[in-house]
């Protein structure tokens, strides 16, 4: 292949001083190019100025034989810097918008200036050096653009909320220049690199930084701005460390519900599965065609209501309620019990009174969003607390790049971004101090999707989803939830890009319910994070597509060339491959798993045949296993764990209370079919070396039945490399056989010693509950229960399904070092969920860590801490002092106490 050249072009690379940008720099001065290097030369907190950053690049371009000029201006003052392409060369071709800056800090201890000094460098940086550069473009019909996101704006990021929303700005900013750009031949993509920088030498370990270097990013942004690249656009790609993958959005199935009175919250509960259903996805570039489902829906039958949610005692706050999707919202939150704030800007106290008539409590705030604290402090003053916010409010200021001015920018993203963060900042004390708050945010399909003569909202609506999703991790352990909704709704502000009768018959009211709903205490796990496409009765969930992309071996040179040669796989999202990411560690793994990847090492390609092999067993379809059980069995399984004859509502079914303990969830699971073997996914596996180190129990299903036929179906769920070691993790899913309803969920973590080192990734994904970190506070337990094992204990627990010899016979326990039988873990586990069940009543979920064994007459135990909804709890065998589980939590159903 011949060499990607960039003769006689000129190549505008902002924040050029070091790092990845220098790098672009030297590459493109290397093939030919012209080249501009911007720097301010401040430091990568965006303080100081120095023009010896960008001086000293510019003079090792020369001394290579190169052609580059330096420029010292800000990012913000863009047209200066193409002002300086345009006298040092006479024209520009490529503009890649690669300065930026850190001010990471937890969103409780964010100030303004470390909100605004990013967004100033970042989002309005980009946009003034796009919006320099366009009319050259436009007026030669050739122009290419690389835009930088990142993991932290893809998926959220601890401390990041500023950096995120900026960083996930670019992709909708990016997706509307290519849709503008198109025609002219001018080509904006977006990339979300991971390479060592002054910005990550900060947050990343050395070993990881040398992995990580700058040049594995260039020759992707190589290809894609080269003139031979004539179609890839409006794409996003994520990149580094000899890893390439191309991410697209998926839409879900989703839920279509009649558009009459029934359409209620409860009703989409009822579709909860339906919204999040994948199985038949979308790829799509824009909004659905919410008039054709509109029309689909009438035809539908009334829907099943469901159940009427409750916000009595609760005060929610909605931003632009004066009219529109506002008020919707406002009045559905009114009839449900809720005391609401109606903010707006114009009028918000006629939406007031139409709630007072109806007999609800509402007040008025009449105030800018971006005045965050007067719209809260209206909450507070007339209900004394805030519960639920909704960022509602937004203006349009629609119109073509080439004629968009400042103004016009700076408006939208004030309104929008800076408003939602502006409000969400003065309501995030009040719900840390009452550990609990709910906060609806508002993107838009231009935001997720890019639309003509929207670059600002765009950038603004993508802006906020991802400052919500770093929120939504930031707040969740503190009973935060944090969602954001795309909504289709004729209103005022549509009403200047919808015919009038499209805007009477999206009606807002479609809307209301799903808000609603993400504002309650129902949602399914996860409850927080998501985003839901949403009106004229359609919900449906929309997250990320990752390509399965390509590998290259990091022992290797990387060129544009070899990049190229290897295209159709890099963006291949139907080969089995594509996954999921939900989250920045997520995001990584790919990369991760690369570092392993050697040209001599026997590894030609990342994804050797244990990486493919667990890609394929992830995808593999389980075959189901059947359990039926009876009163008897739950007799059985309550009494092996110690289940006494005066406990009549676990021994006698004939008590009106009769139950089984919750950790009977793991019976059903324990014996189901896997879909692959140990032997294919981990090298050297020996049975022998296998131990079981963690479990998971979420139940899903309330009562739990005392008797059913069940089906499990069981999942590879993560592997991780320890090195001389392999982690597995197996989540089964068990189902009622005849309604299909889920019933109980199970990941069970096995740790095998000496299966590691073939090259996957070496941390595992956030799962939420199921990878939950639990501590113990310091202080002591709330409750503290003990229970004495008796000496009979293993071989009652075998009565429910154990059938290990090492729990029952002396002579097998012998052989694996013990001297005499023990009991098995998860029996030490179903005392211990017992304990916690009898002082607080039912859980959602259960976690543990078995961290040593017990004897058989051994005494059991269980100290554990209230905190909120959940409780922290160990336990630990009275004669030894020991732990035998650690680690251990739990998601209490009620908050009421012991039942």
């Amino acid at each position: 292949m011949s060499e990607l050249r960039f003769d006689n072009q000129t190549v505008v690379v902002t924040g050029a001083g070091g790092g990845l940008g220098k790098a672009y720099a030297t590459f493109f001065a290397s093939r030919g190019a012209n080249v501009v290097v911007n720097d301010l030369g401040g430091s990568f907190k965006g303080e100081g100025t120095s023009n010896k950053a960008a001086d000293v690049v510019v003079e090792e371009i020369k001394a290579a034989g190169g052609k580059a000029v330096a420029n010292y201006d800000s990012v913000e003052n863009g047209e200066k810097i193409i002002e300086t392409a345009i006298q040092a060369f006479g024209r520009v071709d490529i503009l890649l918008n690669n300065a930026g800056i850190l001010r990471d800090v937890s969103f409780k201890n964010m100030k303004d200036a470390d909100w605004d000094l990013i967004m100033k460098v970042h989002v309005k940086g980009a946009y003034k050096c796009a919006r320099a550069a366009w009319p050259y473009f436009r007026k030669q019909k050739y122009g290419r653009v690389i835009n930088t996101a990142s993991a932290a704006g893809l998926f959220g990021g601890f401390g990041q909320a500023n950096y995120a929303a900026a960083k996930l700005a670019q992709v909708g900013f990016t997706e509307t220049l290519a849709k503008e750009g198109l025609k002219y031949n001018i080509l904006v993509n977006v990339i979300a690199p991971i390479a060592a920088s002054r910005m990550t030498e900060t947050v990343m370990p050395p070993d990881v930084l040398e992995s990580l270097k700058p040049d594995w990013v260039v020759p992707l942004v190589a290809v894609l701005v080269h003139s031979s690249n004539e179609i890839e656009t409006g794409s996003i790609f994520e990149v580094g460390g000899g890893h390439v993958a191309k991410i697209r959005w998926e839409r879900a199935k989703g839920a279509l519900l009649k558009t009459d009175s029934t359409l209620t919250p409860g009703a989409i509960l009822k579709r909860w599965k339906d919204v999040n259903d994948f199985s038949e996805p979308e790829h799509p570039q824009g909004t659905a065609n919410f008039m054709e489902k509109l029309e689909e829906g009438l035809k539908l039958s009334s829907n099943d209501p469901g159940e009427t949610l409750d916000f009595k005692g609760k005060v929610a706050l909605i931003t632009g309620a004066g009219g529109g999707l506002g008020r919707s919202y406002a009045l559905l939150f009114a009839k449900l019990g809720a005391s609401v704030v109606v903010n707006d800007l114009v009028n918000p106290d006629t939406v007031v009174q139409e709630i007072k008539k109806l007999g609800g409590k509402a007040v008025a705030s009449k105030a800018s969003a971006e005045d965050g604290e007067v719209v809260v402090k209206a909450a507070i003053d007339a209900f004394g607390r805030i519960d639920i916010l909704v960022n509602n409010a937004g203006i349009l200021r629609d119109k073509a790049f080439a004629n968009m001015d400042e103004k016009l920018w700076d408006q939208v993203v004030a309104v929008h971004l800076r408003g939602t963060y502006k409000a969400t900042k003065a309501a995030w004390p009040y719900f840390l101090k009452q550990k609990y708050g709910r906060v609806i945010n508002t993107t838009s399909t231009s935001g997720i999707y890019g639309n003509f003569g929207q670059a600002n909202y765009a950038a603004a609506k993508a802006g906020i989803l991802g400052f919500s999703r770093t929120l939504a991790r930031e707040g969740a352990k503190y009973n935060i939830y944090v969602n954001t909704i795309a909504p289709n709704a004729g209103t005022n502000m549509t009403r200047t890009v919808m015919p009038e009768e499209m805007v009477q018959a999206l009606k807002p009211d479609y809307v209301a319910p799903l808000v609603v709903l993400l504002a309650s205490d129902k949602v399914p796990p996860p409850p927080t994070g998501g985003l839901f496409e949403v009106g004229s009765g359609f919900v449906a969930k929309t997250r990320w597509q990752r390509s399965g992309g390509h590998g290259f071996p990091i022992d290797v040179k990387l060129t544009p060339e070899a990049v190229l040669e290897q295209w159709t796989r890099i963006i291949n999202f139907d080969d089995g491959r594509a996954d999921h990411p939900e989250d920045p560690q997520d995001g990584l793994k790919s990369i991760m798993a690369n570092f392993e990847n050697r040209s001599n090492g026997g590894q030609q390609d990342s994804e050797n045949e244990f990486i493919k092999n667990i890609e394929a067993a992830k995808k593999a379809d389980a075959e189901g296993t059947e359990f039926d059980y009876d009163d008897r069995d739950v007799i059985l399984y309550n009494l092996g764990l110690g289940a006494k004859r005066t406990e009549l509502p676990l021994v006698f079914e004939g008590d009106e209370n009769f139950q089984v303990l919750p950790s009977f969830g793991v019976i059903p699971a324990f014996g189901t079919k896997a879909s692959y073997n140990y032997d294919d996914i981990v090298p050297n596996f020996s049975p022998m070396m296998l131990l079981h180190g963690e479990q998971f129990l979420e139940i899903r299903k309330f009562p739990i039945p005392t008797s059913a036929s069940l089906v499990s179906y069981a999942k590879l769920v993560d592997v991780i490399d320890k090195g001389n070691a392999a982690i597995v993790v197996s989540g089964i899913t068990t189902k009622d056989k005849n309604t299909g309803e889920d019933v109980f969920y199970n990941e069970f973590t096995t740790f095998i010693r000496g299966s590691g080192g073939f090259g996957g990734p070496k941390k595992g994904i956030d799962r939420g509950p199921a990878t939950a970190n639990y501590k113990p506070p310091q202080r002591n337990p709330d409750v503290v229960v003990e229970e004495k094992t008796v000496e009979e204990q293993a071989a009652l627990y075998r009565l429910s399904g154990d059938r290990n010899p090492l729990h029952i016979d002396p002579e097998f326990s012998k052989v694996g070092g013990f001297k005499t039988p023990i009991l098995h873990g998860l029996c030490t586990f179903g005392i211990s969920a017992k304990h916690l069940f009898l002082k607080f009543g039912p859980y959602r979920n259960i976690k543990v860590r078995f961290a040593g064994t017990v004897l058989p007459g051994q005494t059991l135990r269980t100290e554990m801490w209230k905190e909120g909804n959940k409780v922290v709890f160990q336990t630990r065998v009275v004669e030894t002092g020991k732990i035998c589980i650690a680690g251990a939590g739990a998601e209490l159903v009620t908050d009421k106490g012991k039942l």
